[in-house]
């Protein structure tokens, strides 16, 4: 076997809402990795730890599971009006890709704070005591997010009494504003079908009312009931049942080809992170994972939702954009999850407590627009300095 030695590559380890991830600087990593392709690949896969068979990510940085398997690459943006580039790789835990197809909500809190810590963001443009807005271009979806950063003595403030379910310890709030975050692109309705909702025919699962909306990220919502569920699920509920887990994937491949995002249902084993499976049920008492108790008075509605094949310990930030937008679209299985009606915020149960979120929907020429997504996370560093990975390019 030959030697392939160490190279040494500035890194930052932090936390963005719910999830962790592994931050670079473009211009820190190795030439051939400055660019996308297998090269690039390569390395993250090795910084995480991925593939690992036994789907622990032992000799790596990530901690296998979807929420901690990441990595951020940013640098100075030379869009107008944009001061840091983002852009966000989902790898895989057990197979030896990387998905570029979506962005981290979670991790996006954490974009700011780094892109000042480390010199991207014009100091003209930080105060020294206050809010730094940071305007991030996120480079996998083609959108701009604003981040709202507190400043203390010239510094990042990175602790505080904000909680958030999900998160065992307060940090100072973060607030994001994901504009115009539908996918529009080709000049299409956010609902990629032109429907709120459809019925997606599942062969050898079943039928299923569904809201498809592409909106922060791609995402399939059901009624709980109709998997036959409550909405109450925690991840002990779900993710040690695997003929259970096929069928929620079976129906995310079946959707996503609805969806347009995959010509064949072969095609969603490479594209893991997109779309999303989630299902809705109206509000109930119930435990959060915590022991937390959750009154069915706390909450508009519930929701639980998948993240590369397994229930997701609270709620992915892309997913809570697509509730956020989704719950205040009167008709979609979202909003009438959550009573029905107009509405500019929803607070959702999830396995670790609630969130509330907001969107400012529109109908314009009888098409449903929305002009931001807004949301509230905490971000900290947990270890910055140099990861060591075996790397021959």
């Amino acid at each position: 076997m030959g030697f392939t030695p160490q190279i040494k590559i500035p890194a930052t380890y932090m936390r963005g809402g719910t999830s962790k991830g592994v931050f670079f600087v473009l211009e820190d990593l190795p030439e051939v990795a400055r660019v996308p392709g297998p090269a690039r690949d390569r390395l993250l896969l090795r910084v995480i730890g991925s593939p690992d068979p036994y789907g622990k990510q032992t000799d790596g940085m990530g901690a296998a599971t979807s929420s901690t398997s990441k990595t951020v690459i940013l640098s100075r943006s030379t869009r107008p009006d944009h001061d840091v580039d983002y852009l966000f790789g989902q790898v895989s835990i057990d197979k030896p890709f990387v998905d570029w197809s979506g962005n981290c909500g979670n991790l996006s809190a954490a974009v700011g704070p780094f892109a000042i810590r480390n010199g991207l963001v014009d100091p003209a443009r930080i105060p020294r005591d206050g809010t730094a807005i940071v305007r991030i271009w996120q480079a996998n979806i083609g959108k701009t997010i604003v981040s709202h950063v507190p400043m203390t003595n010239g510094e990042v403030q990175e602790t505080g009494d904000f909680e958030l379910d999900g998160v065992t310890f307060p940090a100072a709030e973060v607030q994001l504003e994901f504009m115009d975050p539908a996918d529009d692109s080709d000049g299409g309705s956010m609902f990629p079908t032109g429907n709120l909702v459809d019925t997606l025919e599942v062969p050898g699962v079943g039928t299923f009312q569904a809201t498809m909306i592409s909106s922060g990220i791609p995402t399939i919502f059901l009624n709980a009931d109709a998997l036959g569920f409550t909405g109450t699920e925690l991840q002990d509920d779900i993710n040690g049942d695997a003929a259970l887990l096929a069928k929620l994937e079976t129906i995310r491949a079946h959707g996503a080809v609805r969806m347009g995002l995959i010509k064949s249902v072969e095609e969603a084993a490479a594209r893991q992170h997109t779309p999303k499976v989630a299902w809705v049920a109206p509000p109930k008492d119930y435990v959060a994972s915590s022991g937390k108790k959750i009154g069915a008075g706390d909450v508009d509605l519930l929701v639980r939702a998948m993240s590369m094949g397994k229930l997701h310990h609270a709620m992915m930030g892309t997913a809570s954009v697509a509730i956020a937008t989704a719950g205040c679209v009167p008709g979609t299985l979202v909003n009438l999850a959550a009573g029905g009606g107009e509405r500019e915020a929803v607070r959702f149960g999830h396995p670790s407590g609630t969130l509330r979120v907001g969107s400012k929907a529109q109908r314009v020429n009888g098409q449903w627009t929305v002009t931001k997504a807004i949301m509230s996370r905490s971000a900290r560093v947990l270890m910055e300095g140099r990861v060591h990975v075996p790397f021959a390019g």
